[in-house]
């Protein structure tokens, strides 16, 4: 069996490369996984590219598999997508989603990988881990039927919770980003768009996921009275400023954050393979490859993520293939 295998290392803020890696041969408890293709989102993974993690939070942003320490050296990423060459037999030849950094075969423990629905494609799956922060977001926010919500911030995450709210009944969903080329992905995942200026206000429920000072301030200014805003952009080391005068207080408006990294308190009981395996469930609907915005070889990534986080290319989710990769 062939155990070699490459991965993409940053080297410093702004710099990586492929390194040689040796796998070592899985336990009994553990899998070996081929992969098939791996995700970037241009949120969290270009702020780690550039060097914009905080150091209060390097402990609270590790991926499960990452090597390395903040800034860099590191290998890092979490939304990989492979097939198990070696492992029990439950899961040989599965195709399975895994936490895992941008690689082209890795040992795990075989509780680290769930089992792709025969309902999704390989393809697709890659964006489980977004669909997750989506899922989690939506169990945080507890929308009601009839709801008028706004989505602000057209990025990846912002695009998954738009996608999910789409399907609540007798809910009124507006997707806001001052990009107009979103105005395609928010046809495509079936609501309505707008530019900030021309957004509708008088919402009842606010998802903010722009990563903008700018976005959160217009996300207040949406809200209907006693409204909430449910914050799921993270802003690295970066400084944000707030308009909590003016009608703030007399208007009663919250502002709720919403991380991942633990599981909505209005859940309780559920766990985090019970969410992943929801989100992976949840991306049968073609619809959510409008998310998917490019496509590039293992090994380009070293030329690829400095484009995507300096924004020169454009992306929500940029899935790398490893079909030539062996």
């Amino acid at each position: 069996m062939n155990r070699a295998a490459r991965a993409f290392w940053l080297d410093r803020p702004g710099e990586g490369r492929i390194r040689d890696v040796d796998l070592p041969a899985p336990a009994g408890d553990e899998v070996l996984v081929r992969s098939l293709f791996s995700g970037v989102s241009r949120g969290t993974e270009t702020l780690v590219f550039r060097g914009g993690v905080p150091e209060s939070q390097h402990a609270a942003m590790r991926a499960p598999f990452q090597e390395g320490d903040f800034p860099a050296p590191l290998k890092y990423g979490y939304l990989n997508v492979g097939v198990v060459e070696e492992g029990p037999e439950r899961l040989a030849g599965r195709t399975v989603f895994c936490l895992y950094p941008h690689q082209t075969r890795y040992v795990v423990p075989a509780d680290a990988v769930t089992v792709v629905p025969d309902t999704v494609p390989a393809g697709r799956a890659v964006l489980a881990g977004t669909v997750e922060t989506a899922v989690n977001a939506l169990w945080d926010a507890a929308p009601l039927i009839g709801d008028r919500i706004a989505v602000v911030g057209g990025g990846m995450v912002g695009s998954s919770v738009a996608a999910l709210l789409a399907r609540f009944p007798g809910v009124s969903v507006q997707l806001v980003d001052a990009d107009p080329a979103r105005a395609k992905i928010a046809r495509a995942l079936g609501v309505d768009f707008a530019l900030p200026a021309d957004a509708e206000g008088g919402r009842d429920l606010v998802v903010h996921a722009s990563a903008t000072e700018q976005g959160l301030a217009r996300s207040l200014e949406l809200l209907a009275a006693e409204g909430t805003v449910i914050e799921l952009s993270w802003y690295g080391d970066r400084k944000v400023s707030l308009p909590l005068g003016e009608a703030f207080h007399s208007r009663r408006l919250v502002i709720r954050s919403s991380q991942v990294g633990t599981v909505s308190p209005r859940r309780a009981g559920r766990s985090y393979a019970d969410r992943l395996a929801l989100a992976l469930d949840l991306l049968a609907d073609p619809a959510l490859d409008a998310l998917v915005t490019g496509e590039s070889a293992f090994d380009e990534l070293p030329d690829l993520l400095p484009k995507l986080a300096s924004g020169e290319l454009p992306a929500l989710c940029h899935r790398i293939r490893y079909e030539d990769t062996e």
